[in-house]
């Protein structure tokens, strides 16, 4: 029995937004959906999940047991009930979606007991999706949990229900390549052992042709080819699908010494010429340690680092090694964190009040989620120049002319500064971001995965306008990541971290190409398969 949507359309008013689109989900089977960001995938998901946010009206129906479910502005009691017993859902954003006050146990066994299942199953669905020692874990909260155990366990409360399909929507886009496997090789084994029909929503071409039996092609709301994923992959019929899987290519290329990165920036490319010296130092954290409460190991251990003027600096590392950790540390983020911090020669962890505000000022953060970090009540234009508002810079006009520059410096229209976020798509919310991150002329920009969430061609868009931003304005790039291609482009310098230690640093031509440490090669070597 199938799960099928028929002639799907999603309209903002008399704007279409997505479809007609026709889809099936068969038991046991796993249908692919790709697409750039703005393409529409998600609002499938949520059109067939009866979650589309309001001022959005679906048309179509639904196809379940023989039923055909009208899909209308108001979702049917009948097309609600599709939600856990039938539909189970995996979100892109598994911090997002688990209650940060209660523990996982508690989720769980409240959501076992809705759909009238025992508490004791809480322990046996951790152990399920494999993380380590389920009893600790159902203590514990969602923050003392890396990336990728968030995910395990938003799936193990999509099979609270008991669900016959899953929907997965971007359920790796965050997570490095190694544990992103680990988890599509997981959702594999759950499809294969239960009969699960699987919806694997994703912007990353090569995951998804590892997976999929089946895949849909969307851009702008419009099914561009489907079929089977070996044939869409080895020859497909239209040029965007092409361009996605170009995109996507891998980075690396083979030879007599080994792997080696193409494109790989160079001091001449990103900083100024010659090794930076001592003088130069801007940021250094010396035995950064930091230690979560419970975790049975600490999150840093004794960490030393140094970045320099103009340079470009990339912490690199799988979910959990520690490298947003030692970020938010060397920003003075996070309490408990232990060691000393200097920026620019001034003690940054002695400095309290305005002495610590006017330091901040120099520093400018580009985080992670470019939908969570901006507020959606406040317009575009205050969005980026709230930074000069709280530090008392200029008056409201020189403010909102600043604003219009710097959305211009990344690749805006001055003239969207009187729009709301979530008339943007992701990549252009980024921009966003980075140009608020900017307003203050800083010396210093960090950016917490700022890539991860985006496809192959905003994301290319953006590294490329972080390279250009620090080559024109001198500044010096942290550059928080898991994606080694990433930090390829726009840092001269890598360190890379495992289990809160610093295993190998050096210029990235040299880590890359020939990394030292076994940590780095088996990274280089993940990223390749």
């Amino acid at each position: 029995m199938t799960l099928a949507l028929r002639q799907l359309q999603v309209h903002a008013g008399t704007r279409r937004l997505l479809g007609p689109l026709d889809l099936e989900l068969a038991p046991g089977r796993c249908l692919g959906v790709v697409g750039e960001s703005g393409s529409g995938k998600s609002l499938t998901a949520l059109s067939l999940l009866g979650l589309l946010p309001d001022g959005l009206q679906a048309s179509g129906e639904v196809l379940h047991d023989g039923r055909a479910i009208p899909l209308a502005a108001r979702i049917a009691p009948a097309h609600a009930a599709l939600r856990g017993r039938v539909l189970g859902w995996v979100p892109q954003d598994p911090l997002a979606s688990l209650h940060p006050l209660r523990s996982v146990g508690a989720q769980l066994r409240e959501t076992l007991r809705v759909h009238g299942r025992p508490d004791r199953e809480a322990r046996d669905l951790l152990a399920r999706v494999h993380l380590s020692d389920p009893e600790a874990a159902l203590k514990r909260f969602p923050h003392q949990f890396s990336g990728g155990q968030r995910q395990r366990i938003a799936i193990a409360l999509a099979l609270c229900s008991g669900p016959r399909y899953l929907v997965a929507d971007e359920p790796t886009s965050a997570l490095d390549a190694r544990i992103a496997r680990e988890v599509l090789d997981l959702l594999d084994a759950l499809r294969r052992e239960d009969g699960l029909g699987l919806m694997l929503i994703s912007h990353d071409l090569p995951l998804v042709g590892a997976y999929a039996d089946e895949v849909l092609v969307l851009r702008r709301g419009d099914v561009v080819e489907r079929g089977a994923t070996r044939a869409v992959f080895d020859a497909p019929v239209q040029e965007y699908t092409r361009e996605l899987i170009e995109a996507d290519a891998i980075a690396f290329v083979g030879g007599p010494s080994g792997p080696s990165f193409e494109s790989v920036a160079t001091p001449e490319e990103l900083g100024p010429e010659g090794p930076p010296t001592k003088a130069s130092s801007l940021l250094r954290g010396e035995a950064l340690t930091m230690r979560y409460s419970r975790a049975p190991a600490p999150a840093l251990d004794g960490v030393d680092i140094q970045l320099h003027r103009g340079e470009g600096l990339a912490l690199l590392g799988e979910s959990g090694s520690g490298k947003s950790t030692l970020g938010r540390a060397l920003l003075r983020l996070l309490r408990g964190a232990q060691g000393r911090v200097w920026l620019d020669g001034i003690d940054f962890t002695a400095q309290r009040g305005a002495a610590l505000r006017a330091l901040r000022g120099r520093i400018g953060v580009v985080f992670q989620d470019p939908y969570a970090s901006l507020d959606p009540r406040m317009r575009v234009g205050d969005i980026v120049s709230e930074p000069l508002r709280i530090h008392g810079d200029g008056n409201a006009a020189t403010r909102a002319a600043k604003a219009r520059e710097l959305l211009v410096a990344v690749g805006l229209d001055p003239a969207m500064a009187g729009r709301w976020p979530h008339q943007f798509s992701g990549g252009q919310r980024q921009r966003i971001a980075i140009a608020r991150a900017l307003a203050r002329d800083p010396d210093l920009l960090v950016c917490d995965e700022a890539v991860s969430a985006l496809d192959a061609h905003h994301r290319r868009g953006i590294l490329d306008l972080l390279s250009s931003l620090k080559r024109e304005r001198g500044l010096a790039l942290l550059f928080v990541t898991h994606d080694l291609s990433a930090a390829a482009a726009v840092a001269e310098r890598i360190a890379v971290l495992e289990s809160g230690r610093i295993v190998e640093i050096g210029d990235t031509v040299d880590v890359l190409g020939a990394p030292q440490h076994a940590h780095t090669r088996a990274l280089v070597e993940a990223r390749r398969l």
